[in-house]
Parts: C-alpha cells; structure tokens; sequence
C-alpha cells in the first residue's frame, strides 16, 4: 500500500508553501564568459573557427537548498546533505566539461572513442543530474498528502485516480535503477510514469518532468539502508503540491 499522508503531528510537519518559484529547469548563474569567446578550432578547416556548445557559456553555481529540506519526515538532513554534494559535483563537472570543449580537436571526432565523444556524453550525465536533482529538491518540503488543484485533476484524468497513479510511480520507482518521473508529453498531451537507469538514460522528447523520484542508492541508504519501497512512502509523504501546480501553471498546461 502505497503512504501520501504526511504525519500533521510530526513537530516538522507544515503548511504549504505559497506558489511563485521559477520552474525547475532553470540554473543560477554567474555572469563569467569564457575568455577567447569559446570557441574551438577544427582539424581540416583551414584555420576557420567552430562553435562548439562551449561558445559564450555561462558558469553556473548550485541552487541552495531550501530550510524546509532539513527537516523532513522520514528522509534525514544528513541525507539531504550528503546526496547535496553530489548534487554540487553534476555542478561542477558540466562547467568543468564545457571548459574542456572549448579546445577540443573536432578532426579527430569518432565513435569508437574520441575526446569529443567522450565530453558530450559525459555532459549529458552531468546536466542530466543537474536538472534532475533540481527538480527533486525543489518539490519536496511539504506535507504530501494527494495532489489538489490542476496535478491533481490531471492525475485523476490520466491515471483514472491518485492511487493507481502512485502506485504505478511506485512500481516504476522500484523497477529502475536511478530515477522514475511523472512527466507531461507534450505530443500526447497527457501524464505518463517514465523510468530511467541513470541521469541521462531514456529521456523522452517533449515530455516535462513534474514529478522526478530519485531511486538511487545515495538517495536512500544512510536513512533505509535497501528498503527502498519504505524511502519511496517517505517520498510521497514529503512532496510539496503547491510547487508541481506552480510549474503545471507556469507550462500553461491544460487539464
């Protein structure tokens, strides 16, 4: 049986907070241009310069998190601090990554193994576990509970109910290896639970994430050790509602 309810006489336990962040997949940033403009120069091209991603990118810092991180129901600060740094490195290591872009050799690009290959599929790891973790942090912090407002009629309407749809997010939690989201495909026009075996493995193309469930193991294990089905009530008991409605209002998504 799947837990939503946050237990209101935990002496943590809150009121939602008002809706008015920023949706979750933007960075902040520091305004620090590369010197040389970012670009790279390619073997083969007779001097002429390249863009590559790296061109004019912006550093970006990690978020902070928010006080209400520290003190949630069945998931411990040490928890959230520990799986914070990791959070800081996918930070840290998409910077580090665009610098070395700047200069690679785009002559030797090959499949089997090259340099650039290299980077940018390391890169999508890392941006992957930025957006992935900022979502993450981000709407948790409240009293979970079922979703009201327009997630929650648009659970109703895609799932058929608030149950079945966490009981398929549990399962589907339970079946991956790194990650389980709620996401809004934009083609489909509906909700629909995905799985995912790492931070950049099986995204779907226009499709939202609203709802991303971090399964793997640093999420978890100082707090329930392999349980991991107990982790994921703990999950759903914390969810902040107030913040998926802000970002479905701010997508302009419609039920």
């Amino acid at each position: 049986m799947v837990s939503l309810v946050r237990d209101r006489s935990s002496p943590t336990s809150r009121v939602w907070r008002s809706a008015g962040r920023s949706p979750p997949l933007l960075w902040t940033r520091h305004r620090k241009r590369r010197r040389g403009g970012g670009y790279a120069r390619a073997s083969g091209t007779k001097g002429a310069d390249v863009a590559t991603l790296a061109f004019n990118h912006e550093e970006i810092t990690p978020r902070q998190l928010k006080p209400e991180l520290f003190e949630l129901d069945g998931i411990s600060r040490e928890s959230i601090e520990a799986h914070y740094k990791l959070y800081e490195g996918y930070v840290n290591k998409r910077n580090e990554i665009l610098e070395k872009l700047g200069s690679v050799d785009l002559g030797a690009a090959n499949q089997v193994y090259s340099e650039l290959r290299a980077l940018k599929v390391e890169l999508s790891f890392a941006i992957g576990g930025i957006k992935n973790h900022e979502i993450y942090f981000e709407h948790l912090g409240g009293d979970g509970g079922a979703p009201s407002g327009l997630i929650g009629r648009l659970i109703e309407r895609d799932f058929g109910s608030v149950e079945d749809w966490a009981r398929d997010l549990k399962a589907s939690g339970m079946a991956g290896r790194g990650w389980a989201w709620t996401a809004y495909d934009w083609d489909e026009g509906r909700l629909f639970n995905y799985v995912g075996d790492a931070q950049n493995t099986f995204p779907i193309w226009n499709a939202t994430p609203l709802v991303a469930l971090d399964v793997y193991e640093h999420a978890y294990f100082i707090d329930f050790q392999t349980d991991r089905g107990s982790y994921i009530d703990a999950f759903f008991a914390n969810l902040d509602w107030a913040v998926v409605n802000d970002w479905v209002n701010r997508y302009q998504i419609q039920v």
